[in-house]
């Protein structure tokens, strides 16, 4: 019997070939200009990507790990400033803040939306005396509960800086978009993200003029003017193949995020109609967001993950565990972790979560086998 076929657990290659031509005209538009760092398109990239977002300014940077660290030059973080910010999160949240010598403050996150809770921020700002700023992150394309963290962000009198890696094109329950509040919003547009480039790239949103205008000095080495330096800033410049790509594949993004919500409805639908909670299986909480579903990830009984991610993968299953361990638990930030501290939710999430399958070019029958094989195995836990 042949083996089944891969159902992949990210598709970058149809993605890309299904504006290859768009694609091919961008990069052959930067090679006629002879302008490959900055230079006009990234100046069109930055203007479209703010319009997008509603958001009067966006400037570009080398990687999603660059915004956040231009983010917290841009406020002046020092040695022992404090940032509260979630531990179940991508390395670059805590380390962008720790470059500067910064003070990673970690609290949990809600187990319905894995997103981190406002009011576990709100104990851990309690327990800082050096308190700079606040940054949650829009994990796996859900927005955190903005009214919450703006309020919160308000009443300790401390810049928000949002972590939107994951979250581009989505809204909140207010139907802002990612990007549009707060004093800061970082993206990464790593080519596995939902805009994504074809290697590293990042951009920053913000309101204001001011912010806008350090953070375009920053990425320059501090220059306001060639070899005139204002300060010490970093090389995180945006090159203009990326944005040139960036701007072919941001005028399918609305279409390819509601291909991954119309993927993640058929995915609810599915566990639902088989009975998935009887099975001890979580899928994600549905609420007033408006998810763009960069992952789609289901919670399952720590006994069984790894092997139903086994079991999946010998079915020609790709999944992913994303996160595997916190980041208050990784050997780096072990000096900031007061003994005894625990942060239950986050260290439920690493054992149990897997992200299934979705992208843009996944088929609605991939979802089918995706759904009944996890099933299978689950039934067949059940009764062992």
């Amino acid at each position: 019997m042949p083996a089944p076929a891969q159902i992949q657990h990210l598709d970058l290659k149809a993605e890309n070939q299904s504006i290859q031509g768009e694609i091919d005209a961008a990069i052959r538009r930067v090679t006629d200009s002879g302008q490959f760092v900055l230079g006009p398109e990234v100046d069109a990239f930055e203007r479209e990507f703010a319009d997008y977002c509603g958001v009067g300014h966006a400037v570009g940077c080398a990687s999603g790990s660059d915004a956040l660290l231009l983010a917290l030059m841009a406020l002046d973080l020092r040695p022992g400033d404090q940032v509260v910010c979630p531990s179940y999160t991508f390395f670059a949240t805590a380390s962008a803040i720790t470059r500067l010598g910064g003070i990673p403050v970690f609290a949990d996150i809600d187990p319905r939306t894995l997103n981190l809770d406002p009011e576990q921020a709100r104990k851990a700002a309690a327990r800082c005396s050096q308190l700079r700023a606040l940054l949650p992150v829009d994990l796996f394309g859900r927005m955190v509960d903005t009214e919450a963290f703006l309020g919160l962000g308000d009443e300790l009198g401390v810049p928000l800086i949002f972590d939107a890696a994951q979250s581009v094109g989505a809204r909140d329950t207010q139907g802002r978009r990612a990007g549009s509040l707060g004093d800061f919003s970082c993206f990464s547009l790593y080519p596995t993200k939902n805009l994504g480039a074809l290697g590293d790239a990042g951009i920053v949103t913000t309101s204001n003029p001011d912010h806008a205008a350090r953070l375009r000095t920053l990425r320059v080495h501090g220059a306001s003017e060639p070899y005139l330096h204002d300060e010490v800033g970093i090389n995180s410049r945006l090159d203009a193949l990326q944005a040139a790509v960036l701007r072919a594949k941001l005028r399918h993004l609305d279409d390819w995020n509601d291909s991954r919500r119309r993927l993640a409805a058929r995915y609810d639908a599915a566990f639902a109609a088989a009975g998935a909670q009887d099975l001890s299986l979580a899928t994600p909480t549905r609420d007033a967001t408006d998810p763009v579903h960069h992952q789609y990830a289901i919670r399952v009984p720590e006994r069984l993950r790894d092997p139903l991610q086994q079991a999946l993968a010998g079915d020609g299953i790709a999944t992913r565990v994303f996160y595997p361990v916190g980041l208050h638990q990784q050997r780096c930030f072990a000096s900031l972790t007061r003994a005894g501290d625990v942060l239950p939710e986050t260290e439920r999430a690493v054992r149990e979560n897997l992200c299934l399958p979705i992208h843009p070019m996944l088929r609605e029958d991939d979802i089918d086998r995706v759904v009944e094989r996890t099933i299978t195995f689950l039934r067949s836990a059940a009764r062992s």
